[in-house]
């Protein structure tokens, strides 16, 4: 059994990362490597604090993981050196644990019995363990493609190649559907490819788990959107049924702001793809930030991620704005008790290595320079409430001041508004619900027959640990629906929601 004073012998330890100076000069990860007995030495301490507790909520969809893995096993397999081992239980419940190591914000983590108490110097650091279990398996040689042994002689196709299309195709290839992943873009990989940053994910790790899923037999077309290069029609010829793992990419705006339409304002994306791009070798970014004030909008993931790459495009000055008021830096027991997802100020490595952070200030207008471009931004001091009888969000100003700041280069981070106007969608006679999603039964197929739908475009833009555990529900739906009956687990429920809203 795990040691169960292992969390008062030693504290928790973040990973070390690279010196500020060294890693905004380029796009490595931010982490510094060390070798491999290093590594493994440190973090088989840190699996020595996971106590046993008995009730693991750290791997419950409501609170903790929604692909339940099986964290306490393998931590403890950790803790023992039995390294084989960890990463089959890893592996059991999580195709890409490589991908989550890196980019989950790790709800597990908050629903840590060790959160509960300040005293215990912090919950288990689940995910770097993780994420060096799926370093480990790679090193020895554990990761292998996992070949059907029998052909089920029927054909799935999957639109969309992020982690949850990817992880339906893996799982519908395994159990020996012949599997083709279409996807729009000239790479593979959605968002993993070009929506997060080389600095959080070098692409390395994408590229080697595809290797990975073409050696087990899993076809991939790329440049390909389905209803305009392959009609919807051919696609229903050709096969028994099809994935939608469209994402949810429509981007929020901000129509409503006085001097929107001038040039230099841009949603976030427009940003974040040229730039990972550019890492592939496609050559430099339209939407350079070198010697720009650049001002970003929005507090989440993607401002980050946005902030983060101006950095290294080397911006004169990066400002992030959020209407908010600065969160607290502990759990208040009163708004986010255990084990739900705290709110608390959440600071990115990015934000250690310049610019600055504005929390309760909202846009009241673009500023231009006789060339219609953006030059500034006048700002107030706003509190955000919510109206008590409709539940209307209202950004009101706190008084009459008014500060302007320097902007050349503004990136519209406020979130999406789901999935994309496709034909595809038309064709197949689907219509996005108010929430701008792909409403399905129980069994994840949609109105339209043979046709299912998973991940962030049946949920929303949501956490890539969410997208893995539904395209992996989806998946043995897929089986049972062509087969009759599915050995494939299904960790999620389609009506399954997060009590963490990250």
């Amino acid at each position: 059994m795990a040691d169960p004073r292992g969390f008062m012998k030693f504290e928790r330890e973040e990973p070390k990362k690279r010196a500020k100076d060294e890693r905004a000069g380029d796009w490595r990860e931010v982490y510094a490597q060390s070798s491999s007995d290093e590594r493994n030495k440190q973090v088989r301490t840190q699996a020595t604090r996971c106590m046993d507790c008995g009730i693991p909520f750290c791997h419950s969809s409501s609170s903790g993981c929604p692909l339940g893995n099986l964290i306490p096993e393998w931590n403890d397999l950790v803790r023992q050196g039995h390294w084989a081992a960890a990463s089959e239980r890893l592996h059991a419940t999580n195709n890409f644990p490589e991908f989550t190591g890196k980019l989950c914000p790790a709800p597990c983590e908050s629903g840590c019995v060790l959160s509960i108490s300040p005293l215990s110097a912090g919950p288990v650091a689940i995910k770097r363990i993780e994420a060096t279990i799926a370093e480990q398996s790679w090193e020895m040689g554990i990761v292998a493609p996992q070949v059907a042994e029998v052909s089920s002689g029927q054909r799935v196709a999957v639109v969309g190649s992020g982690p949850a299309g990817l992880a339906a195709a893996q799982q519908l290839t395994r159990a020996g559907h012949e599997v083709t992943v279409f996807e729009r873009d000239d790479r593979l990989g959605g968002l993993l490819r070009y929506g997060i940053p080389e600095f959080k994910m070098e692409k390395k790790h994408l590229d080697r788990r595809l290797a990975q899923l073409r050696k087990e037999g899993t076809q991939f077309v790329t440049g390909c959107e389905v209803g305009v290069d392959i009609t919807v029609e051919e696609l229903r010829a050709r096969f028994d049924a099809v994935v939608l793992a469209v994402g949810a990419l429509r981007g929020r705006d901000d129509h409503s702001t006085e001097g929107r339409g001038l040039e230099g304002i841009h949603l976030a994306m427009e940003h974040l793809v040229p730039a990972n791009k550019q890492c592939e070798g496609d050559g430099p970014s339209p939407l350079d930030a070198h010697g720009k004030h650049v001002v970003i909008i929005g507090g989440g993931d993607t401002g980050a991620d946005s902030y983060g790459t101006a950095v290294r495009q080397g911006a004169a000055s990066i400002t992030q704005l959020d209407q908010y008021p600065m969160p607290p830096t502990t759990r208040d027991d009163d708004r986010s008790p255990w084990p739900t997802w705290p709110y608390i100020l959440r600071t990115y490595p990015a934000h250690e290595e310049g610019g600055e952070r504005k929390f309760g200030v909202a846009v009241r207008r673009f500023v231009g320079d006789e060339n219609g471009h953006v030059r500034g931004i006048e700002l107030q001091h706003v509190r955000v409430s919510r109206d008590p009888e409709t539940g209307v969000r209202q950004v009101v100003p706190v008084n009459d001041a008014i500060e302007e700041i320097p902007a050349d280069l503004v990136l519209l981070a406020i979130g999406f508004e789901g999935v994309e106007q496709m034909r595809l969608l038309d064709d197949l006679g689907l219509e996005l619900t108010k929430r701008g999603t792909l409403s399905c039964g129980p069994d994840w197929q949609t109105e339209a027959p043979g046709v299912f739908v998973c991940g962030d475009a049946h949920r929303g833009a949501s956490l890539v640990v969410w997208a893995i555990a539904e395209g992996r529900s989806v998946a043995n739906a897929v089986d049972t629906y062509l087969t009759g009956a599915s050995d494939l687990p299904a960790p999620v429920h389609p009506t399954a929601l997060p009590l963490a809203v990250v």
